[in-house]
């Protein structure tokens, strides 16, 4: 038995659109009773993050693929999200659970405003008893419909949550050493650092079928989960309920460290970065190995278009990103400033560009 599993009080799973539905689209109800039978089994409290929305609305509209245009896709997802929540709202109803939809785009993960009220929700759907599920909201985000992954955003909802425990929920049933269907590939039980990972062929995000994900998006995911003190396991639906129950099922990704402060894995996972700032070696030193401050002084060049308290990336004279901050000047503000000490500023310039309390190392 697993006991990261098997003690776990808060688990976020997350299920793939093939695990749900037909290849040709449209959902697959004895699919989701079994995963929703899984779900309700254990005593944990438990946030589904599920994908399915696009392709449960492709029979419906009399689409025989997943469409490759934006506004198709929508039109599915548009459709299929009512479907896919009806499903779960009848089948979580037989045994008596309410759920919650939550709909998130990237600025809902991204803004810090935004992020703190989707923390809100969803821990008040949990302490009411409900189970939140939690989709990136496809009719109108298309970030997430051209290039993003499910995989990621339940990472990330995995930390706004402080679970215990993520379940990647695949058509897979572990993580191999290469194409499982090949001869030679080796299941992998347990990873414990990227070590473990070396000589894996992940491959390229796939977009076969009814998914968008691969395996490599399941990788980082669980690299941002563990890095976020979190235990990950990678399996299959089928195996779900074993997984839940704590049986040594799929892989077991250990986490890599405690829990870090939910501000700083906010700001280095959840954020996009708006700009550069091109830091000189002394900076560079005194960001990286004392924990500084950045000041004025130690910046060479500014990129990009932000504005106060927005995060940006401070990269070495090679360009390398080897912190992220949120800044306390605007992009048009910058540039008079650089490589000038707080003194030579004067008053009015006494912030520091990025304090070291809104500062993440990379």
């Amino acid at each position: 038995m697993r006991e990261a599993v098997r003690t776990a009080r808060r688990i976020v799973v997350k299920v793939g659109s093939s695990s749900l539905t037909t290849a040709a689209g449209g959902l697959d109800r004895d699919r989701v009773e079994t995963l929703v039978d899984a779900l309700t089994s254990v005593g944990a409290q438990v946030v589904l993050v599920s994908s399915g929305a696009i392709a449960a609305g492709l029979a419906p509209l009399g689409m025989v693929r997943r469409p490759r245009d934006l506004a198709n896709q929508q039109a599915a997802a548009s459709v299929g999200q009512g479907l896919l929540m009806q499903a779960y709202t009848e089948a979580f109803a037989r045994r008596d659970r309410i759920v919650g939809q939550v709909l998130l785009t990237v600025d809902d993960v991204t803004r810090r405003a935004h992020y703190r009220n989707a923390y809100r929700t969803l821990h008040r759907l949990l302490d009411l008893g409900a189970v939140p599920i939690v989709n990136e909201n496809d009719t109108v985000a298309t970030e997430e419909i051209r290039f993003g992954d499910n995989d990621r955003l339940a990472a990330l909802v995995a930390s706004l949550v402080h679970a215990d425990l993520l379940v990647l929920l695949s058509d897979v049933d572990a993580l191999y050493t290469g194409n499982p269907s090949r001869p030679g590939a080796r299941r992998i039980d347990e990873v414990h650092s990227d070590a473990d990972l070396e000589g894996v062929s992940l491959g390229r995000p796939g977009r076969a079928g009814v998914g968008t994900g691969g395996m490599i998006t399941k990788v980082e995911a669980a690299r941002i989960a563990t890095g976020a003190g979190i235990p990950v396991v990678l399996t299959a639906a089928p195996l779900a309920a074993a997984a839940l129950s704590g049986d040594p099922v799929g892989t077991l990704f250990h986490r890599v460290r405690e829990r870090p402060a939910a501000r700083l894995f906010w700001l280095a996972h959840a954020t996009s970065p708006r700009g550069r700032l091109h830091l000189d070696p002394g900076a560079v030193r005194a960001v990286v190995g004392r924990r500084a401050s950045l000041l004025a002084a130690g910046i060479t060049a500014v990129d990009g278009s932000f504005a106060a308290g927005d995060p940006v990336d401070l990269v070495d004279i090679e360009g390398h990103p080897v912190a992220r901050g949120l800044v306390n000047y605007d992009a048009a503000e910058l540039p008079t400033l650089l490589g000038r000490s707080t003194m030579e500023l004067g008053p009015g310039y006494e912030k520091e560009v990025v304090h070291r309390d809104d500062l993440v190392l990379l």
